[in-house]
């Protein structure tokens, strides 16, 4: 049986589509990154849909902003972040580290 996870905390919709569009934006930008991946195609196809997912990111910051949401509760943000596994998918658009000797 899988751990439970901690369970997210209160956001609001808009909150809730800049991180789920954030956290898809990342992955694509992971499967993209050539200093992970081998496959030009997977690549090719993830960054042809990171215009569509960057769109909708913009999108969501725009409704927050136009919502009178100023402010990011980034707090809040980063315990959601880390129980959307944010930590190990951001990883996957940084360099890998080098290999120990």
């Amino acid at each position: 049986m899988l751990p439970e996870l901690p369970p997210l905390p209160a956001l609001t919709r808009a909150e809730g589509e800049l991180i789920d569009t954030y956290l898809e934006v990342v992955d694509l930008l992971g499967r993209i990154n050539p200093a992970r991946v081998r496959d030009t195609y997977g690549a090719l196809r993830a960054a042809q849909a990171l215009a569509g997912r960057a769109a909708e990111l913009r999108d969501a910051l725009t409704t927050m902003h136009l919502r009178g949401e100023s402010e990011l509760h980034t707090t809040t943000i980063e315990r959601a972040l880390r129980v959307l596994d944010g930590e190990r998918r951001t990883r996957l658009v940084t360099l890998p580290l080098p290999p120990s000797h």
